[in-house]
């Protein structure tokens, strides 16, 4: 009994020595245990083999480009967001516009001893000529050679001169001005001109992705991103408005430039801003393409546009007192002016013209101004609460005269 005692004991020795030696051979030699199984058990292989980590890839989705073509050699799982392409075909066509002109100011001379300034808290010593420039950008909008920008940018100007994308600079003509929309058209002479695409065939959305290009602050070409706000604003700043807004920045020196779309097609002239700080807070305005367009052709075709009016002033009711839509009401008459003319009194609540509702002065100004002189139209409201059916001849709407 005490010979197996010791046996057993010696057996577990054994073991135990046996396994201590093959944990330090494990550590010492891993290679080796691994050769030594694949020996023992052919085929084998290692319980937990090395892996190599596959790289990480963007999740980042890319700008939708209804023209680009991914590159051949670009990797499957590389996708990356970027508007260059966008960028590269817009930017090309929006040109730097310096405009100088010569403005008069009145030059006072105040004393420099205290007795004297309030004897005489300054002395006007007449006008005085002063060279100004402002800064503004333009869009090339043909291949030979029209610009369309805003007209404060060069108005009063008696020379404008455009800093094109590939560095040349050359003086620019006026062909026309529009001072109802803060448009203006102007010519250079030079070859192998860009243009830019035209986004007509549909308005912008709200939440689609914009970009302005510009010269702000006179610093170059930038170009900003962000989103369409709103549409159909109105800010009283000009007769005809349908502003978009943005919260793409806009500074001064950006006001002409362009606003394009995701595929860098034009979808409005940037404009104005509303700033109490005098600086970017993200709401700037632009024109609409549309708007644009049409005073282009007017103006070259005519140069000037050419617009229809009735002659008379509205402000928009939110009903009348039969109860009826929302409609437009007259403010006033000009003498001598269609609606004069034809018998239209302040007071008027106008309805329908041509039989289609009116739904508000914005868009009954615009359906105005899209007619010929010389249209006669069909206006239905009423009059001290009865209706009135009224004909109206119109007339070309006056020009209105740009300070400067």
């Amino acid at each position: 009994m005490k010979n197996f005692y010791r046996f057993c004991v010696f057996v577990a020795q054994l073991i135990t020595l046996g396994l201590a030696a093959a944990f330090l051979v494990s550590v010492i030699s891993p290679r080796f245990v691994e050769r030594l199984r694949q020996t023992i058990v052919p085929g084998s292989e290692s319980a937990a083999p090395a892996v190599t980590p596959a790289p990480p890839a963007s999740v980042t989705q890319s700008a939708p480009d209804h023209h680009a073509t991914s590159p051949e050699n670009a990797p499957e799982d590389l996708i990356t967001a970027s508007y260059s392409t966008a960028v590269s075909r817009a930017a090309p066509a929006v040109v730097n516009i310096y405009a100088n002109k010569v403005v008069s100011t009145r030059q006072v001379l105040v004393p420099s001893n205290p007795v004297f300034q309030r004897m005489f808290p300054g002395i006007v010593l007449g006008p005085v000529k002063q060279r100004q420039q402002s800064l503004g950008s333009g869009v090339i909008v043909s291949t030979d050679g029209y610009v369309v920008t805003n007209n404060h940018v060069i108005q009063g100007a008696e020379e404008i001169a455009v800093v094109l994308y590939d560095g040349r600079i050359t003086r620019a003509g006026v062909i026309g001005t529009d001072a109802e929309t803060d448009l203006a058209v102007l010519k250079i002479d030079a070859e192998n001109l860009p243009s830019i695409a035209i986004a007509d065939k549909a308005p912008p959305n709200v939440g689609d992705v914009v970009l302005a290009l510009g010269n702000p602050f006179g610093l170059g070409r930038t170009v900003t991103m962000g989103i369409v706000s709103a549409t159909g604003r109105q800010l009283n700043l000009s007769t005809y408005e349908d502003f978009i807004q943005t919260d793409a920045a806009i500074n001064q020196g950006n006001s002409g430039g362009a606003l394009v779309n995701a595929y860098g097609e034009l979808v409005g002239i940037n404009s104005d801003v509303y700033s109490p700080t005098g600086g970017n807070i993200g709401i700037g305005f632009a024109i609409p393409v549309g708007t644009a367009k049409a005073v282009l052709d007017q103006i070259v075709a005519h140069g000037r546009v050419i617009r229809g009016w009735l002659g008379a002033e509205y402000q928009d009711v939110a009903s009348t007192p039969t109860g009826s839509t929302p409609a437009v009401m007259v403010r006033g008459v000009y003498d001598n002016g269609p609606a004069k003319q034809a018998g239209l009194q302040a007071g008027d609540v106008l309805l329908t013209l041509d039989g289609q509702p009116i739904t508000n002065q914005l868009e009954l100004r615009n359906r105005e101004a899209s007619m010929a002189p010389g249209t006669k139209v069909e206006l239905g409201g009423t009059r001290n609460g009865a209706p009135f059916q009224i004909a109206v001849v119109l007339q070309e709407r006056p020009q209105r005269q740009s300070g400067g």
